[in-house]
């Protein structure tokens, strides 16, 4: 199946600074797919040029196969969602909602039945006759989604739609934003730099840093098989690990010496051979903390180490544990003590345990990518 939206070697540059560098990516018709990544990787600047607020140096955008790469935002069949809502204060709800509509000359009977069916699929009907002024963050930002859809465009684009509210109203209206698309289903873009955002809404993410997209996938290959450091990183928490290998066990397992760690068994995710160096990520709900030292088959990992920090999270505690010369974090959902076993605390000597496919093997991460790559220490 072709491409619905075709974003074709685009770079665009601002004076001596590319924000987007020799980007393709095709996104397919009925899909919500992020673009995910830091401030300054260029994820708004690809929504701008998709939108016609801006124009690539070089490249071209095609939607359902006709270059829209010179036609202005009036004449592209995108509507945008923007963080500040954008609405027009001395509108009511149902004003903002059909002045798309009205400027395309529709008649007043279209408007109208257009109209009520965008505050339908919003449940905002009643609050129709109310202005911007008198609705709370969440509602404000229903009025532009409806308004944004209200005249049929064939992309839909999301600029940090939910950044200005609060935790538990952008969770709400993640899910209320998921109805909707289901609801209409055109293709979304939804730009955003929280990992839970797009993890949750998207069919498809592409991981962006520094102009260039690092990995495009479905949420769950992004987070179990990062491509690369970076992405492991960004998505979600790690623990790396740098070794050598000793010894290959046989096709799929071989034994590993890290520095100041000890010998551990890892997955040959990637073809490796004794002597290479690795690089191994390790998600902190891998590894399996207990006080006694558990019994491990010949593909599991034990090692001993200290507790120098537990943060309590309510669904699960985290434990920053000194192993050797590493500090490791080991997140652990509180049932999984056994009931008569109090969870450890500072200061306690514990095991981690973890399968050796638990881990995956990454490229080395480049310098200046290090201060994304380690995990808080507090």
């Amino acid at each position: 199946m072709g491409a619905y939206l075709r974003f074709e070697n685009v770079t665009r540059r601002f004076g001596s600074f590319t924000a987007v560098s020799g980007v393709t990516l095709d996104i397919q018709q009925g899909e919500t797919f992020s673009l995910l990544g830091p401030s300054g990787c260029g994820k708004t600047t690809l929504l701008r040029m998709a939108a016609g607020f801006d124009r690539p140096d070089t490249g071209r955008i095609l939607l359902d196969g006709k270059d829209i790469t010179p036609l202005p935002p009036d004449q592209r069949p995108v509507n945008t969602v923007f963080q500040s809502y954008a609405l027009f204060p001395h509108l009511s709800v149902r004003d903002n909602i059909g002045f798309g509509p009205k400027m395309a000359k529709k008649d007043a009977a279209t408007i109208r039945r257009d109209v009520d069916q965008m505050l339908e699929l919003v449940d905002l009907k009643a609050h129709a006759d109310k202005k911007p002024s008198q609705l709370s963050g969440g509602q404000k930002q229903r009025v532009a989604i409806a308004r944004a859809l209200v005249n049929k465009p064939k992309v839909l684009l999301l600029d940090e739609p939910l950044a200005a509210l609060d935790l538990k109203l952008r969770q709400r209206l993640l899910v209320e934003l998921d109805a909707i698309h289901d609801e209409v289903g055109i293709t979304f873009i939804y730009v955003t730099h929280d990992q839970g955002e797009a993890m949750s809404i998207s069919d498809r993410i592409a991981v962006m840093n520094k102009g260039v997209i690092e990995q495009i996938g479905p949420p769950a290959e992004i987070y179990e098989a990062p491509r690369s450091s970076f992405v492991a990183a960004f998505i979600g928490d790690t623990n790396f690990l740098d070794g050598k290998i000793t010894e290959a066990m046989d096709s799929r397992f071989s034994r590993c010496d890290i520095c100041g760690f000890g010998s551990i068994v890892i997955d040959n995710d990637k073809p490796v051979r004794p002597g290479d160096l690795i690089h191994l990520s390790l998600r902190p709900e891998k590894l399996l903390v207990s006080r006694d030292q558990p019994a491990v088959s010949a593909t599991e990992n034990a090692i001993s180490g200290k507790v120098e920090d537990v943060i309590y999270f309510g669904s699960h505690t985290r434990y920053w544990v000194r192993c050797g010369e590493w500090r490791l974090c080991a997140e652990m959902q509180h049932r999984k003590f056994q009931l008569d076993e109090s969870p450890p605390k500072w200061g306690d000597t514990v095991w981690l345990r973890w399968h050796a496919n638990d881990g995956f093997l990454l490229e080395q991460y480049r310098e200046e990518d290090e201060e994304l790559l380690t995990l808080p220490e507090d």
